[in-house]
């Protein structure tokens, strides 16, 4: 049976719970500036009339000659699919653990970090692939590719600059989540959590679930808008 860890400057464990939900929701909207600061500049550059042109071709550039796809987001589109799965879990992973059911806990625990490592995955070998034809800014960037095209190299180049901040901000916080959960999967299989005890749980959730909203808002940004 789970018991409640209850700190000595907390009275009750319901006051301690919401305090924890509080700051949590508190560092979520750090996490907001964060990603909002570099959403905002991109959006300000893709609005500029002299840039948007490279930025529809970059875009452009995303996901295809993949699999045999062409002009086609596809690995965009599979990890969002990917992501919405892991949510799923996830949810159901919180819940289980406020109704103390320990198996459906570990289990979609388990499933969460595995969604998580696909996605992961998928996104190195989209990384892979971008630095096969050139498209890593600063270090292997092919400007004599876009010779002949109607874009400016630079802008293209620029686009790739804030893919890459975005996506990896994006991938830095997607491993921190793993690590949490690892280490959240090992003490449910020790039977830490319950239906007492489930803040931890609750909280890696929320983390998990605003990852996978940063990247709603990523996808079509970066992926699917071409105008």
């Amino acid at each position: 049976m789970a018991t409640v860890p209850l700190a000595h400057h907390f009275r009750t464990p319901a006051q301690q719970h919401h305090a924890a939900l509080l700051g949590m929701w508190m560092f979520l909207i750090t996490e907001v500036l964060l990603f909002g600061a570099v959403f905002l500049g991109y959006v300000v550059y893709r609005a500029n009339p002299a840039l948007h042109g490279g930025f529809v071709a970059a875009s452009e550039h995303l996901g295809q000659s993949v699999f045999g796809f062409e002009h086609v987001p596809f690995l965009g589109a599979f990890n969002t699919v990917i992501l919405l799965g892991s949510s799923f879990t996830m949810a159901l992973a919180v819940r289980a653990a406020q109704v103390g059911n320990q198996s459906s806990l570990v289990r979609n625990l388990g499933l969460t970090m595995i969604l998580g490592t696909i996605f992961l995955g998928i996104k190195a070998y989209e990384y892979h692939h971008d630095w096969d034809i050139g498209l890593i800014p600063g270090f292997k960037f092919d400007k004599a590719a876009w010779a002949g095209t109607g874009v400016d190299a630079r802008h293209v180049e620029l686009f790739f600059v804030f893919y890459f901040v975005l996506t990896g901000l994006h991938a830095i916080h997607m491993f921190i989540g793993m690590g949490l959960l690892g280490v959240l999967w090992v003490r449910s299989r020790m039977g830490r959590f319950g239906r007492e005890y489930y803040t931890p749980i609750e909280l890696a959730g929320l983390y998990w679930h605003f990852v996978d909203v940063v990247w709603i808002f990523l996808y079509p940004l970066l992926y699917l808008i071409r105008h």
